[in-house]
């Protein structure tokens, strides 16, 4: 039997969301009684093993304070940055305050995901729980994929075998994961997920096959899915 990996979960939630065209950021849409953030949180929450939270938020946030979770004990606040790697960057140095060791886990998680299933977070922690590296939950493309030209028109089509869908919580060590975000933001390397920093940073994270139906709300087509 496995033994339990006690972990903590950085969420990033700085963002505004504006292809939602809402009058307020993606996170605070609601859907069947509360908003994206809170069912986001409601993943975590409660496991035995989380150790901590920490939400980075703009510093103009005037939603945030109106939740009910915001009081709960187990959730830290951090101030987001301009970029998700500045917001999880601050969420990190806020890890460091709460006493937490360069070699604890930290599950990154997107605000606007709020459908991750149980049994994918288990999945995720037992399969990384000794992994030298770490990793991200993620799905095999199905679609034939293309890549674009310049011109708008189909310059080749990509072999879907060796494609996957990334998806969160990415999980890796806190020292190693920071140290590689902070060095790809000092060499001006754009990174768009904990991943691709630490695959900059020459390591391989491990994909972890999840559910398809863990998706991001990006659009308002994704939330009325939820909503279904």
């Amino acid at each position: 039997m496995t033994p339990p990996v006690s972990f903590w979960v950085v969420i990033p939630a700085a963002g505004v969301g504006s292809r939602m065209g809402a009058d307020r950021p993606k996170q605070y849409l609601s859907f069947a009684g509360k908003t994206l953030l809170e069912h986001t949180l409601d993943c975590f929450l409660g496991h035995p093993e989380l150790r901590g939270m920490v939400v980075s938020l703009a510093a103009d946030d005037t939603w945030w304070p109106e939740l009910g979770c915001a009081a709960n004990p187990a959730i830290h606040r951090a101030t987001g940055g301009r970029e998700r790697c500045d917001s999880v960057l601050n969420a990190l140095l806020k890890l460091n305050e709460l006493g937490a060791g360069s070699r604890d886990w930290v599950l990154v998680h997107d605000a606007a995901r709020p459908n991750l299933a149980a049994s994918d977070l288990e999945r995720l922690l037992a399969e990384l729980a000794h992994d030298d590296v770490g990793g991200l939950l993620a799905v095999p493309a199905k679609d034939t994929l293309k890549r674009a030209g310049a011109d708008g028109r189909v310059a080749d089509t990509l072999d879907r075998s060796v494609v996957w869908h990334a998806f969160t919580p990415q999980m890796f060590r806190l020292g190693p994961l920071q140290r590689a975000l902070a060095d790809a933001l000092v060499a001006g390397v754009a990174v768009t997920d904990e991943a691709s920093a630490m695959e900059w940073a020459g390591h391989a994270p491990r994909l972890i096959e999840g559910r398809a139906d863990n998706i991001k709300v990006t659009r308002p087509e994704d939330l009325a899915w939820l909503r279904r």
